[in-house]
């Protein structure tokens, strides 16, 4: 019999391991917003996101409301790394019955409590006297908090039954029995449990604490969890302590088979039957009801205290934790179980001190091995969610099993062990209880507050807001006008271009078409056929000397002129008399479809007699001395219009083109009426807005921040492509750099410390935003790219570093889209509907990469422009294939015409 009873208080390691698996499911489901309240295991948020770095200073006050007592502190720290605050405590006992009464009253106290402790410590030392004291509060019970400073209770415990409090903010309850007693200097900043107080106790500078367990009359651990996976709270960025509140894990049925005859019996004598049955079995209140209905059982078998009577053992509460600690602690024989088996009133034979001795090891040891299998699961979870091989971590420890029980400790690191290799705990003891934790939680929480304020400030120049980005969107349209008339197209900053393209895609365009797309040291010739079947493309890549970019034009068109040969026989076309599309990506001033004047080379071209030429005459008049006849030059295009067209094809309400990538540009298609640069007023024609520009008469000063403005500065084209330099790929990063510089310099960021390689011009680039703001991107990760600057970044830094690249993208977007707005609602008021339905073709490195951006564009343009239902369809290489379809449709309607 007692075998058995040992064997059943014995769980294997198969056993263990599953109850762990059970344990991160439940876990899981605790943080899932749709399964949160099935969950056994609550994960509750404690809006805890940060822990002491060492630098917190003041005069904080604690008030801790204990099993019988209220418990106040003072605590002063130095910025020393909190190795040596100053703490005063005072103790005052609860009135008798004040648990179970109103909660009104039970609040009073711990005010009045308060104002006595103050008066008193004031006295005694006049420099506590203070202009304002932040409280923190220590409430060890369940609650559902929204907020550091507001918590409703769930239920209460531990013998505490107040009325007229579950429900309610015991934050707002306790504020206001303070403002009562007149203490107006007093703010209650946070509030929490006493496990949290605990992980807060034992962190220090340089040796941060990430998880914290009571092994006491309850149990409960917490831990510090990605912010993002924390659905129940809105937080997102870094990280946020939860409160697990494990001690009903299992009251869905998970543990039955591992549930004792003893462990029934304590639960249904308990005031909570079915619940909280793992806290039953871990919990110091119930060890010693596990032990006394486990010495009933085996006594009724006759395995101990035959012929003895046993009457006392059927008071509840007679076997305490106390003589469990006094009996597994003694490890020279069975004298002390004599001693407090006598003291009980039962007679023990040498045999029943053994066995009585055998059953108490057992339990506190099985204890000890949940406690374990608990960590178990919370280090394995964090490792996996930090996307880490290895996870080493400290765990702040406390409660009356922790420091009573010798071998707690060495079980809970060899159990875990064995359950999470991969993770290596370091525990460390809690000193001063939760109090201390409580004045590090609000110390932090202050911290924290004038680190946002001054944050906030640094960024607030980019942060727009509606009316910002309603006026942008004024701006935009009032210089699309500019751009759109004969008579002030010149001071135009937004040029409104015409393209001579008249028509987008309607499906019915058909056979082979060639694209020529120049725009660098690489240029591509491609074929595109178009059937009923759809498009289907060959290409090739052709490579221009840079002895041919630098000499002459005709050497230049020659050379191109011959690669379009080659490519042709290749292809089996030399026959075939083809139209192209020649995209060409150079600034130009288009005077038809197929004429185009060149202002200027860039991008490391010079060809000598091209500047002030029609570029689709300088080709043709190439084709005329090389005798080729295989092609005919129909349109010359740029990429915008190739994005638009490209996706018309598929989509034919696509009649606007969006590129957002290393630069930025749109078009669009406007009637012909209010084109004053093209003689003709019937129709539609599209429009290259080359709104890169705009801006460029300083109408946009006002949303120019000062990076901005330094970033401007440090380029070969200052105080040019101003709306560009707000939102393209080729600027993001700069502007980063300079805000995590000024950040730095303002002891905002790592340490105040300016690495080397942040001081270096275009060093963060804008692909590091798009790593950055993928969301449950582990922290480490940001670290990583941060060391490649040379940079040693915290927890904080990487996440407030996110923050920065956030509020510039979304900047970007939301610039983008005030543009848009002006397109679309122009578009809308042209062709008199109450609502108009368009696509956008869209490309760009940008657009597509970043995780946010085009999230973020979207929304802002459904905001600004409500009648618009715009639509966003990504392009398939627009410079090739939307080249050859611009052909193609001219080569359509030039059909119909004849």
């Amino acid at each position: 019999q007692i075998q058995r009873a040992l064997r059943s208080l014995s769980v294997p390691l198969e056993r263990l391991h599953i109850m762990k698996g059970h344990m991160v499911e439940d876990m899981c489901r605790g943080l899932c917003r749709q399964t949160h309240a099935q969950a056994k295991v609550r994960m509750l948020p404690t809006y805890i996101c940060s822990t002491p770095n060492g630098t917190e200073q003041g005069n904080f006050l604690v008030v801790e409301l204990c099993q019988s007592q209220i418990r106040t502190v003072l605590v002063t720290l130095y910025g020393d790394g909190n190795m040596s605050p100053n703490m005063v405590y005072k103790i005052y006992d609860l009135p008798e019955g004040i648990t179970q009464g109103k909660g009104e009253a039970l609040f009073d106290f711990i005010a009045q409590c308060v104002s006595q402790f103050l008066a008193e410590t004031i006295r005694s030392d006049p420099s506590k006297s203070v202009e304002r004291l932040p409280l923190g509060f220590v409430f060890p019970f369940t609650c559902r908090q929204t907020q550091l400073d507001k918590a409703e209770l769930l239920s209460w415990s531990k013998g505490f039954s107040c009325n007229d409090v579950i429900g309610k903010d015991v934050v707002e309850l306790l504020q206001s029995a303070i403002n009562k007693q007149e203490l107006c200097h007093v703010d209650v900043v946070a509030v929490m449990n006493d496990t949290v107080g605990t992980m807060m106790t034992c962190s220090t500078e340089g040796r941060p604490c990430e998880v914290a367990m009571v092994a006491d009359k309850g149990s409960n651990c917490c831990f510090m969890a990605e912010a993002y996976l924390v659905e129940t709270a809105d937080e997102t960025s870094g990280r946020m302590c939860v409160n697990t509140e494990w001690g009903c894990f299992g009251d869905d049925g998970t543990l039955n088979d591992i549930i004792t005859p003893y462990d029934e019996c304590v639960d249904v004598e308990s005031s909570n039957p079915g619940e909280k049955r793992f806290e039953k079995m871990v919990g110091s209140l119930y060890l010693g009801e596990i032990v006394r209905h486990a010495l009933i059982g085996l006594t009724a078998e006759k395995a101990i205290f035959t012929g003895t009577d046993i009457g006392v053992l059927r008071q509840k509460g007679v076997f305490t934790m106390q003589h469990i600690l006094d009996i597994v602690n003694n490890e020279e024989g069975t004298t002390e179980v004599k001693r407090i088996l006598d003291v009980l009133g039962l007679q023990s034979s040498e045999r029943d001190c053994s066995r009585v001795q055998q059953i108490c090891r057992a339990v506190v040891g099985r204890a000890a091995t949940f406690h374990a299998t608990g960590l178990a699961a919370i280090l394995s979870y964090m490792c996996q969610t930090r996307d880490m091989e290895t996870l080493m971590v400290n765990v702040g420890m406390d409660g009356e099993l922790y420091k009573g029980y010798p071998r707690f400790q060495e079980i809970l690191l060899s159990v875990s062990r064995l359950l999470s290799p991969e993770c290596m705990a370091t525990l460390l003891p809690s000193r001063d209880g939760s109090g201390r934790g409580a004045a590090m939680v609000t110390a932090v929480a202050l911290r924290l507050a004038a680190l946002r304020r001054e944050v906030n400030e640094v960024l607030a120049p980019l942060r727009l807001s509606r009316a910002d980005l309603e006026k942008v969107q004024a701006l935009m349209r009032e210089e699309m006008d500019r751009g759109l008339g004969k008579e002030t197209n010149a001071i135009a900053s937004v040029r409104m271009l015409p393209t001579y393209v008249s028509h987008t895609p309607d499906g019915t365009e058909r056979g082979d078409f060639l694209a020529l797309d120049l725009g660098g040291t690489n240029f591509r010739v491609l074929v595109v056929h178009v059937t009923e079947e759809g498009i289907t493309m060959a290409s090739e890549i052709y490579v221009i000397p840079v002895a041919i970019m630098q000499g002459t034009g005709e050497a230049l068109f020659d050379h191109i002129i011959d690669c379009i040969i080659d490519f042709q026989m290749k292809q089996n076309l030399v026959t075939d008399m083809l139209p192209l599309g020649f995209t060409f990506s150079f600034p130009c001033k288009q005077l038809g479809l197929d004429k185009a004047l060149l202002l200027t080379w860039t991008k490391g071209f010079s060809a000598s007699g091209c500047v002030g030429q029609d570029v689709v005459q300088l080709l043709r008049e190439a084709a005329r001395r090389k005798q080729h006849l295989g092609m005919q030059v129909v349109a010359l295009v740029n990429d915008t219009v190739g994005t638009m067209m490209a996706c018309g094809y598929d989509d034919p309400k696509c009649e606007i083109g969006l590129i957002v990538g290393t630069g930025t540009n749109a078009c669009y298609m406007e009637e012909m009426k209010n084109v004053g640069t093209v003689e003709g007023d019937q129709g539609r024609m599209c429009i290259n807005m080359e709104w890169g520009a705009f801006g460029d008469n300083g109408c946009l000063d006002h949303i120019f921040t000062h990076f901005d403005q330094v970033v401007d500065q440090s380029t070969i084209n200052p105080g040019k492509q101003r709306f560009e330099k707000l939102i393209s790929g080729m600027y993001l990063g700069e502007i980063v750099r300079q805000i995590l510089m000024v950040m730095t310099e303002k002891q905002l960021l790592f340490q105040g410390k300016l690495s080397s390689k942040l001081q270096t011009k275009n060093i963060f680039q804008t692909k590091f935003l798009s790593t950055i703001e993928v969301k449950g991107l582990a922290l480490r990760q940001i670290q990583a790219i941060l060391n490649e600057l040379e940079i040693e970044a915290s927890f904080e830094d990487s996440v407030l570093l996110r923050e920065v690249c956030q509020t510039v993208s979304l900047r970007a977007a939301q610039l983008c889209a005030a543009g848009l707005a002006a397109v679309v609602e122009k578009m809308r008021e042209n062709r008199g509907l109450d609502q108009l339905s368009v696509t956008v073709g869209v490309d760009g490195t940008l657009y597509k990469l970043h995780p946010c951006f085009s999230t973020n564009l979207q929304n802002t343009l459904k905001d600004l422009a409500p009648n618009c239902n715009v639509s966003f369809m990504l392009s398939e290489d627009g410079s090739g294939k939307g080249a050859a379809l611009v052909a193609a449709v001219a080569s359509r309607e030039a059909n119909a015409m004849e």
